[in-house]
């Protein structure tokens, strides 16, 4: 993952020798409306426009900034750290375990490189809900990974952590996400990369 990232950031494309079978995977209807999609594309639009804080970012033919959104539900484990370090701007989004349990088992199964995999009963609570905890209890105060988080460890690695606490609404979740990536932006277009602002 750290090589392909590399690749990536260096290259702005995804490497030849990447094999990711996520795009066969269905993910339901879409839980936000086209016209909140619509509105976000106009204030992007019109944020790129010339004297606008977003112009030339991506289309600066020197050094333009190519945009790859890469998720995971167990990113921010200590163990990834070395993919955690490829990342220049960090979201964390917050989930419930009813949430993410509901989430998880309303999928039918998902295409892996392997073939076809469903969950088998009992999946949430024995294995995924778990592993979540034990990789990302490091980040909350006392563990409990629906309470707080340490103000230390969001400045440390740099995350982006929406207000309003866990299980937001994914039309705010999206608003939230693209005024943060036209935030910092211009940062890294300055060459202020890797500092999680």
């Amino acid at each position: 993952m750290v090589k392909s990232l590399e690749h990536i950031r260096k290259e702005g494309t995804f490497p030849p020798t990447l094999d990711s079978k996520e795009d066969k995977n269905s993910i339901g209807e879409c839980p936000v409306s086209d016209e909140d999609i619509e509105a976000l594309k106009s204030k992007v639009k019109t944020w790129t426009q010339p004297g606008q804080p977003g112009h030339g970012i991506l289309t600066d033919t020197d050094s333009p900034i190519r945009l790859c959104i890469f998720d995971g539900f167990l990113l921010y484990s200590k163990s990834l750290a070395a993919v955690q370090s490829q990342i220049d701007l960090k979201l964390f989004l917050r989930v419930s375990y009813e949430k993410a349990k509901g989430r998880r088992e309303a999928r039918s199964g998902y295409v892996t490189l392997e073939g076809f995999w469903e969950d088998p009963p009992g999946y949430v609570d024995k294995i995924v809900w778990p592993n979540y905890v034990e990789d990302h209890k490091w980040m909350f105060e006392g563990g409990d990974v629906e309470g707080k988080l340490k103000k230390d460890v969001v400045s440390e690695l740099g995350l982006k952590c929406q207000d309003g606490g866990l299980d937001i609404d994914m039309s705010t979740t999206l608003k939230w996400a693209v005024a943060t990536v036209m935030e910092s932006l211009p940062s890294f277009a300055k060459g202020d990369r890797g500092t999680g602002r």
